[in-house]
């Protein structure tokens, strides 16, 4: 069985202006039937019920102004004897002003209330125990005015922070849509420039060295079945454990990088100098992806003979080079490449130049990573 409050979230929601008028008619008729009961019904009465009623029509849009209005036509009402125990259209007005106002129209708004109340009750029929009864009446509608107001400021904090959450999480889908699609850019891209080069150079070998062909062969099953285990990492869908024994690849991983392009038939060497140090992971995933991006780019875009690999260590900065003998042709094609490069050193806070190497010719990748 529905509980009640299901019940009444169900029930249809009055528009807010059919609903103040629906609780404006009520004060008036409020008025009217007191004045009835009491035998003091005249022509007059239901006319100034009316005026007192009316404005909180605009109560919403103008809470302190209406507050005003009903004010005077409640104090005037009372001075003619004709407003019943309780003026129901003034509590509704306080309320009102509790919950809208800003806190200078508030004061002001209950400075006039405590007077007015007080003139209303005391000096027509100088009844002192009507006071408090009325007082605590509108000290009830505006505690509940209040109340209404602390509910709207956290309902509109909240909807600000889930829009900041999902603002977040939106930021947070790009930059891991953007992180995937340099993961797979950079492996693919990488595998695929290798096993070309050793497909194509396949059937020649198979003629004149059917031994190295063998090794060709072995070296493009070893580039595809890495590219396909980085891949699936990548992708995130391979097993916890699997994901355990093979951590994404990093600096240790940059000697057998360099040795399988050297296998491909590319003449490639690496340097190292300075001190190592122990680094952050991503800081050493995003040493070996320049460098295999940068290799790539070489293979596919320099037309070179030679390239150097070169991992300089300072005290602060570790300097990452790639540089060759090509034609510079990876400025134009290297493509999304460059620019993921861009963004792993810019995630780690470091610094890319890419451009001809010395004298102009051949092509130059030099990222600076700080290590503290």
């Amino acid at each position: 069985m529905p509980s009640p409050r299901a019940l009444v979230q169900r029930l249809p929601r009055l528009p807010p202006a059919s609903a103040d008028a629906v609780i404006a008619l009520a004060c008036c008729l409020h008025l009217v039937v007191q004045m009835a009961i009491d035998e003091r019904l005249t022509w007059w009465i239901p006319i100034l019920a009316a005026g007192n009623s009316l404005p909180l029509l605009w109560r919403r849009r103008y809470p302190f102004e209406v507050t005003l209005v009903c004010g005077i036509g409640t104090t005037a009402l009372a001075f003619g004897d004709a407003l019943g125990d309780l003026p129901a259209a003034q509590l509704v007005a306080t309320y009102t002003f509790a919950a809208l106002c800003t806190p200078v129209e508030r004061a002001i708004a209950v400075a006039g209330t405590v007077v007015g109340v007080s003139t209303s009750v005391l000096i027509p029929k100088d009844e002192v125990l009507n006071l408090g009864v009325v007082g605590l009446a509108f000290a009830a509608a505006y505690t509940l005015g209040t109340a209404a107001r602390a509910r709207a400021d956290r309902i509109a904090m909240l909807e600000e922070r889930a829009k900041r959450l999902a603002e977040e999480q939106g930021a947070a889908a790009t930059r891991e849509r953007q992180r995937i699609a340099r993961e797979m850019h950079d492996i693919l891209a990488h595998a695929m420039s290798m096993v070309a080069i050793q497909a194509e150079a396949g059937p020649l070998v198979v003629r004149s060295d059917p031994d190295k062909a063998e090794e060709v062969f072995d070296a493009i099953s070893v580039t595809a079945r890495e590219a396909l285990a980085q891949l699936r990492r990548a992708l995130g869908v391979l097993r916890e454990e699997d994901s355990g024994r093979r951590p994404p690849p990093g600096l240790a991983g940059v000697p057998g990088l360099v040795d399988g392009v050297r296998k491909a038939g590319f003449d490639v060497s690496l340097e190292e100098s300075g001190r190592p140090v122990e680094v952050p992971q991503d800081l050493a995933s995003a040493v070996y992806r320049i460098v295999q991006e940068g290799l790539t780019n070489t293979v596919k875009h320099a037309r070179a003979r030679n390239a150097v690999v070169r991992l300089e260590w300072g005290e602060d900065v570790l300097r990452v080079e790639v540089v060759d003998d090509g034609v510079g042709g990876a400025v134009e094609g290297g493509g999304h490449g460059l620019v993921g490069m861009r963004e792993r050193v810019a995630a780690v806070g470091g610094e890319l130049a890419a451009g001809p190497g010395a004298g102009g010719s051949g092509f130059r990748v030099v990222a600076t990573l700080p290590l503290n």
